[in-house]
């Protein structure tokens, strides 16, 4: 076993050769709750149900896939726990020491940044996006404007809130100014949603109100109105610096970008089908071959730049189209993509690559509770040190 009584007092006896001798010790103590949706018509969940703009999903089946491979890779104490009202006495209960949050969140608007808000006001650290960048992700508008500001492309588009009345596009400057003499195909979506849910194909400025006042109806928040794209469709998965493939950790300069893929569609789908009516299986999408390694390259340092950017620390999924010319616009980013274990003709498009790579789906998830532990040792130390304590034995 290995001495580490001086840690707590001294950051700088901590690097990243140090991880593997702590994760073993980690493996034994470490007391990890994988935290899933919590349903708001159960009693005793909320105080008072309200509503909630982005469709819900409890998440639980991947939140028992990532804590059965968390279990599988050496970690004794992992446990189960549904995110609502009760979760803070369950987590002191049970004497939890990190979260990793499988959560879309309960209930009200923003519901993604509510876990992370909570654990942070409770000092619980936690594997998942900080509150503020946990919203931003979530938002398709807030995230849009952020790329603009850092100078990557993405499909031009304005918003529109329930509050604002009727939309009639040929009144407002704002439209104007977003599609100049554009004049369709659009694409019309909620702000905050998943799983590609009340999206609308528009072909023409005529059809926009209608499908602007069907995304209002179904979730009662702010439409997004953006230029359809009518090329190729991809995503590119990203997480941090820390890597787990063949029994051996290793650290990157650069966050981990992996699953380059292309997304197969349909000769009816002029979008992708939300994956609640459509199951996502190993041939709705295919990996970027070696024929075409530019294009390759160029979807994992978006995602790195993205990665980067918006100084993440967790796993996201980007969104990817080209526009006629072949030219690449991020839509969005999924803050808390699929994780779901692969199985027979079933997978998530995060875990699509992962052999390429010589990783499983053990590795993944081992990768990313790794990343974590070594980014609070080395960055956070001084505000973990119920985990750091576990770490000092004779």
């Amino acid at each position: 076993m290995v001495a580490t009584s001086s840690i707590g007092m001294n950051p700088s006896h901590y690097d990243f050769s140090l991880l593997p001798e702590y994760l073993e010790v980690f493996f034994t103590k470490l007391r990890i709750a994988v935290v899933f949706g919590g349903d708001c018509n159960k009693p005793g969940s909320v105080i008072y149900k309200t509503h909630n703009p982005r469709a819900w999903k409890s998440y639980e089946v991947v939140a028992r896939e990532i804590a059965n491979s968390l279990k599988e890779v050496g970690f004794k104490q992992v446990f189960l726990m549904p995110d609502d009202l009760n979760l803070p006495d369950k987590l002191k209960a049970e004497n939890i020491h990190l979260v990793w949050m499988n959560t879309g969140g309960v209930q009200g608007y923003n519901p993604v940044c509510h876990t992370p808000a909570l654990l942070e006001m409770l000092g619980m650290p936690y594997i998942g996006h900080n509150p503020l960048n946990s919203s931003i992700l979530d938002n398709k508008h807030a995230f849009k404007r952020e790329l603009q500001s850092v100078g990557i492309k993405t499909a031009p588009f304005i918003i529109w809130h329930p509050s604002q009345g009727i939309f009639k596009p040929k009144l407002q400057d704002r439209f104007a100014l977003a599609f100049g003499d554009y004049s369709g195909p659009f694409i019309v979506k909620p702000v905050s949603g998943r799983a590609s849910l009340h999206v609308h194909f528009v072909e023409t400025i005529e059809g926009l109100s209608q499908a602007i006042s069907a995304v209002h109806q179904a979730t009662h928040n702010t439409a997004l109105i953006e230029k359809y794209l009518p090329g190729r469709e991809f995503c590119v998965a990203v997480c941090g610096y820390v890597t787990h493939a063949q029994g051996s950790f290793s650290k990157q300069q650069k966050p981990f970008a992996f699953s380059t893929i292309e997304r197969v569609l349909e000769s009816d789908e002029l979008i992708f089908t939300s994956m609640d009516k459509k199951t996502i299986t190993a041939d709705r999408g295919k990996l970027i071959g070696p024929e075409e390694p530019q294009l390759k390259q160029e979807l994992i340092e978006l995602a790195q730049k993205i990665y980067w950017e918006f100084s993440l620390n967790s796993l996201v999924r980007i969104d990817v189209r080209c526009d006629e010319n072949g030219e690449l616009y991020v839509l969005e980013a999924n803050p808390k993509p699929d994780l779901k274990r692969p199985g027979e003709n079933v997978t998530s498009l995060v875990a699509l690559g992962l052999a390429e790579y010589k990783m499983t789906y053990n590795d993944l998830i081992l990768s990313l509770i790794a990343d974590r532990l070594d980014y609070l040792l080395m960055k956070d130390i001084g505000i973990i040190s119920h985990i750091v304590d576990l770490l000092h034995f004779s």
